[in-house]
């Protein structure tokens, strides 16, 4: 993984990918796994509480997966602004490639605990908006995941301690517009 230095520590990216993230995959297979054996068994009851379980570590995996894919280092475009249909989408809704970001963050600072604030994409209108959601709960049924921010203690707290809205602004220094365009389109 690229260094995201001095917007993201090293040492954070270390340990959230390879004890945050991995815990996610190791969870969400050992309950997939669970939940093979509870269908087999036709154990209906096991079934139902096992969802909990997947939705939270099917959640922080494909999260975290896309998180990964919008970070760049500075020296791999990280903080160029987007162009094209998606900046185009973002000027059209919030006026503005700054006035989304404060909107963003403005999303991400009111998370009550932890969790994710999104860039989503309506799939029946096209339409893009920000929406949060809590804990590890994934985007999906109606909306497209554009570009996700970890609003997670473990994103953050290592180097910026309780000051999450310092990292919710240097953030913007390593997003990988170009990826968020390839989704968008």
């Amino acid at each position: 993984m690229a260094p995201l230095e001095p917007s993201i520590s090293g040492k954070i990216m270390e340990i959230h990918h390879k004890n945050h993230h991995n815990t996610y995959v190791t969870s969400y297979n050992n309950a997939l796994e669970q939940l093979q054996e509870a269908l087999a068994k036709g154990d209906i009851a096991t079934q139902i509480a096992l969802k909990p379980a997947v939705n939270f570590h099917g959640g922080g995996h494909l999260n975290h997966t896309l998180f990964w894919e919008n970070l760049a280092p500075k020296s791999a475009g990280g903080g160029e602004p987007p162009s094209g249909a998606l900046s185009k989408a973002i000027d059209s809704t919030y006026g503005s490639l700054g006035e989304f970001q404060s909107k963003m963050n403005a999303a991400l600072a009111g998370i009550q605990g932890s969790g994710w604030a999104w860039l989503v994409k309506d799939k029946q209108t096209g339409q893009i908006g920000i929406r949060t959601y809590a804990n590890q709960d994934p985007v999906v049924g109606q909306f497209q995941p554009l570009l996700g921010i970890d609003a997670w203690e473990h994103a953050y707290y290592l180097q910026y301690q309780n000051r999450k809205a310092e990292y919710f602004s240097a953030i913007w220094d390593v997003i990988n517009w170009k990826t968020v365009e390839k989704r968008f389109t």
